[in-house]
């Protein structure tokens, strides 16, 4: 910590890669964060599918919903994913017990298996709308897909990643071990996430200049939406 490194970094956009000087330091990433915009709006940001989740999200689901919000703003941008039943179990918070949250398909695409929201569906008949981008992936883009073809909940920002397979860990017997995709992910409506990523209802990009000056056009956005809804609602 507090030592510096020089990275050099190429992008696309860029005429010449860049040296770029950072300083390291331990970093704590909060799982889970929250807190009230204005117009009684929910801004719930989830950083991880971790094990350790499942009773964070409990405590601030139910924080939000003492403080009765009109809407939902659900921010998954640059969440990796993790464990399969940990958004099978957060969908059950946002759909209704029995709903589709997920399918797998194996090679010969006729056997599947079918996960289904078992949860208390408390955010349910709330306004919502989702944030995704590029860094969105794995069950990241399992449970917004689930939630957009059960909900028709509104995807904004940039298309997803598209982590959209089943892979298990077979050990061999010189101390190696080889990772076999044996399944793909579907969304409830039969849409496969690998390789495709999932595209946003309303498409906004986020640009390097937001970024510098603190901008955030995707949560402004996402913001804008759920207030029509929540008009359009009453």
């Amino acid at each position: 910590p507090d030592t510096t490194v020089k990275l050099l970094i190429s992008r696309e956009e860029w005429n010449e890669p860049r040296e770029i000087p950072i300083v390291r330091a331990i970093i704590t990433v909060p799982a889970i964060e929250w807190e009230m915009k204005p117009g009684d709006i929910a801004y719930l940001k989830l950083n991880n599918f971790n094990s350790n989740i499942p009773p964070l999200f409990y405590q601030s689901a139910f924080e939000i919903i003492l403080k009765r919000p009109n809407g939902i703003v659900f921010d998954l941008r640059n969440n990796p994913g993790g464990f399969l039943d940990v958004s099978i179990d957060l969908a059950g918070w946002f759909l209704d017990r029995g709903d589709l949250v997920v399918r797998e398909r194996y090679g010969n695409e006729k056997d599947e298996d079918a996960f289904f929201a078992n949860g208390n569906g408390a955010l349910a008949h709330i306004p919502t709308v989702i944030l995704v981008n590029g860094g969105s992936a794995s069950a990241s883009e399992i449970l917004a897909g689930a939630l957009r073809d059960n909900r028709d909940i509104a995807l904004i920002g940039e298309k997803t990643f598209g982590k959209g397979t089943v892979q298990e860990v077979h050990g061999m017997r010189n101390g190696s071990s080889i990772k076999i995709s044996i399944a793909e992910w579907l969304t409830p409506n039969g849409t496969s996430i690998n390789e495709k990523g999932i595209e946003p209802d309303y498409a906004v990009e986020m640009t390097e200049e937001d970024v510098k000056n603190k901008k955030d056009p995707q949560l402004d956005k996402a913001i804008e939406v759920l207030k029509k809804q929540i008009n359009l609602n009453f």
